[in-house]
C-alpha cells in the first residue's frame, strides 16, 4: 500500500484519476482547512506528500519517499535536508509557462503605452492624447535571463508580436528532449531556434546594453539572490524597462529604489515582492512608471492551474510506481540551493 497525503485544493478530476489506481491510500487537506501543522499521523504515514510547501512539523515524516511541489520555485525545500534523507522532489515546472508569458507581454504593452496614466487621466476626467499612449512594442528588443519553460513561452509570444529576443542562459538552447518534463502541448521553443542573440555569463554587458525590456525567468537560488544589482541596472538603457514575474530578491531591493528615483530605467512591473503583503508605506507603490501586481501572473486561482498540477502529479504517481523517470525532478545540487 503507497500512501499519499495531499495538502492542496481540492480537484474532483484529479482526485477521481489517483482513486484509479490500485493499492493507494490518499488523505486530503486542503490548505483553508487546516491547521500549519498537518496531523502527525497522517504524515509519519505518507510514502508521498503533494503540497505548496510542507507543513511545520515535516520532521515527523519518517517515511517520505517524494514530494511534488505545486509551485515551480523551490526554495522551501532547501532546508529540509531532502537530500540526506533520500527523499526525492519534483516541482510544477510547464504549469506557469502560458499565465507567466502571458502576464509579461501584458505588462510590456502597458509599460510601453502608459496604461496607469491613462487611468490616471480616466480617473480624473483628463482627456489627453499623448504620444507616450499610442507606443508599440512590435519591433522592441526583449531581454530575457533564464531560458527555461517560462523564459521560452515568452519567447514564442513576443516573436509572434514582431519583437527581437535576446537570451542570457547558463545552458545550451538546443535541447529538445521535453520527455522529462511537463509542457502543455504547443508552447515554447523546445529547439532553441526563436532567440536573435545568445549570451552566457559574463555577457552581461552586452546583453543589457540595448534592451527595451528586460524580464527575469529564473529561480531564486543561492547563486540567484541579489543577482540584478546597481551594475546590471545601470548597464541598461534609460529606456528600459524592467518585468519581475520571477521572485523579489534576484533584484536587490535598494539598487531597484535606487533606479526608479534616480532614472537609471523607464520603469517597471514587479509580480514577486520583498515582503507579503508589501505594506502600505512602501515606496514602491508610490513610483507611477511601476506597475505592482500582487503574485498573480503564475494565475494558481485559473481552472487551469489545478487541472496541470495534479495532472503532472497522477504522471508522477505512476511514474514512481512503475520505476520510470519523473516528471521535473530536482537534481542535488538545485535540492541543496546551488
Amino acid at each position: 500500500m503507497l500512501n499519499i497525503l495531499i495538502h492542496m485544493y481540492h480537484y474532483k478530476e484529479g482526485l477521481e484519476r489517483l482513486n484509479s489506481i490500485p493499492d493507494l491510500h490518499i488523505d486530503v487537506f486542503e490548505p483553508g482547512d487546516a491547521a500549519p501543522e498537518l496531523p502527525d499521523a497522517a504524515l509519519r504515514k505518507a510514502h508521498i506528500l503533494f503540497c505548496m510547501k510542507p507543513p511545520e512539523n515535516f520532521s515527523v515524516m519518517e517515511n517520505l519517499r517524494l514530494i511534488q511541489l505545486s509551485s515551480s520555485g523551490y526554495a522551501q525545500l532547501f532546508n529540509l535536508g531532502l537530500v540526506e534523507k533520500g527523499i526525492r522532489a519534483c516541482n510544477a515546472r510547464g504549469v506557469f509557462d502560458i499565465p507567466i508569458a502571458e502576464w509579461s507581454i501584458a505588462m510590456m504593452i502597458n509599460l510601453a503605452r502608459d496604461l496607469r496614466g491613462m487611468i490616471h487621466n480616466q480617473e480624473s476626467r483628463i482627456w489627453e492624447r499623448a504620444a507616450r499612449f499610442q507606443r508599440e512594442i512590435r519591433g522592441s528588443k526583449l531581454g530575457i535571463w533564464g531560458y527555461g519553460g517560462i523564459g521560452r513561452e515568452t519567447a514564442r509570444l513576443a516573436k509572434a508580436m514582431g519583437m527581437q529576443v535576446s537570451v542570457m542562459t547558463r545552458r545550451a538552447l538546443t535541447e529538445s528532449d521535453r520527455s522529462d518534463s511537463y509542457h502543455v502541448p504547443g508552447t515554447g521553443d523546445p529547439e532553441g531556434r526563436l532567440p536573435d542573440s545568445v549570451f552566457t555569463p559574463g555577457q552581461e554587458e552586452a546583453f543589457l546594453h540595448d534592451l527595451d525590456f528586460l524580464t527575469l525567468c529564473m529561480p531564486l537560488t543561492s547563486n540567484t539572490e541579489g543577482l540584478i544589482g546597481e551594475r546590471e541596472l545601470q548597464l541598461l538603457p534609460r529606456t528600459a524597462f524592467v518585468l519581475n514575474p520571477a521572485r523579489g530578491p534576484i533584484i536587490r531591493e535598494e539598487a531597484l529604489l535606487t533606479a526608479l528615483r534616480e532614472q537609471w530605467i523607464a520603469g517597471a512591473a514587479i509580480d514577486t515582492h520583498y515582503h507579503y503583503p508589501m505594506p502600505p508605506d512602501h515606496p514602491l507603490w508610490g513610483f507611477p512608471q511601476v506597475i505592482m501586481t500582487p503574485h498573480i501572473s503564475g494565475s494558481t486561482l485559473s481552472p487551469n492551474f489545478n487541472e496541470r498540477n495534479w495532472d503532472i502529479f497522477f504522471r508522477n504517481v505512476t511514474r514512481y510506481i512503475g520505476g520510470k523517470p519523473l516528471l521535473n525532478e530536482l537534481s542535488i545540487s538545485q535540492l541543496r540551493g546551488e
